[in-house]
């Protein structure tokens, strides 16, 4: 009985850090996302080399959001110019000065169901959905969004 007197006294040392700890690693695994901006890219929103904190746990994105979404390996930061059901001109994009533009087959294109076509505020430093074979997102390789207002 003493034994377990003396152990429950040092576990409750412990304990509280211990809950501390686990409940910030249950925040940043599950709800919370810490990130690294690299690039250009969204510039003037998020400057290269900024720190970014956001959510994983959203609704359905809507045109203005920005979301991180995984695509060749890389997360990646861009914001939402079309939603499922939108159609997206392709001659009335931007593009960056001196690179080729990828030809493709139709003037326009719906969104399909379950994607999002996304850009980069930064619209001469953004490889984004213009350049992309497939220029769609798809809703399950999003990995959180920012609402900025």
């Amino acid at each position: 009985m003493k034994f377990l007197k003396l152990f429950w006294k040092g576990l409750r040392l412990y304990l509280l850090p211990l809950s501390v700890g686990l409940l910030c690693w249950i925040l940043m695994t599950q709800v919370l996302f810490l990130g690294y901006v690299p690039t250009s890219s969204m510039e003037p929103t998020i400057p290269a080399g900024s720190y970014i904190l956001g959510c994983r746990i959203f609704s359905e994105p809507k045109v203005g959001d920005i979301i991180i979404f995984e695509r060749d390996e890389k997360l990646m930061v861009k914001r939402v110019a079309a939603t499922p059901g939108d159609v997206v001109v392709w001659d009335e994009l931007k593009y960056i000065e001196g690179v080729a533009r990828p030809q493709r087959k139709e003037a326009a294109c719906t969104v399909p169901d379950g994607c999002y076509f996304v850009l980069g505020d930064n619209t001469q430093d953004s490889w984004d959905a213009r350049y992309w074979d497939d220029p769609w997102v798809s809703r399950n390789i999003i990995v959180l969004f920012f609402i900025f207002k």
